[in-house]
């Protein structure tokens, strides 16, 4: 009977773990809520930056 585990483990440092995990990621997310008695109009905007490159998204939703 073979006891050895099949997987082997290894020490990783946080820096390596950064470059393996896709590095450091710098974002932001921002909201608008605009109530009236005509109508309600909400927006919102996020963007995220990282070694890959960078992601921006916008939506704007109103209910008359």
């Amino acid at each position: 009977m073979n006891l050895a585990s099949p997987v082997e483990t290894a020490e990783i440092s946080d820096a390596d773990l950064d470059n393996v995990s896709g590095g450091l990621v710098l974002g932001g997310s921002g909201s608008l809520f605009l109530q009236t008695p005509l109508a309600t109009v909400g927006a919102d905007l996020t963007a995220v930056a990282s070694t890959e490159g960078l992601v921006a998204g916008a939506g704007v939703n109103a209910a008359l």
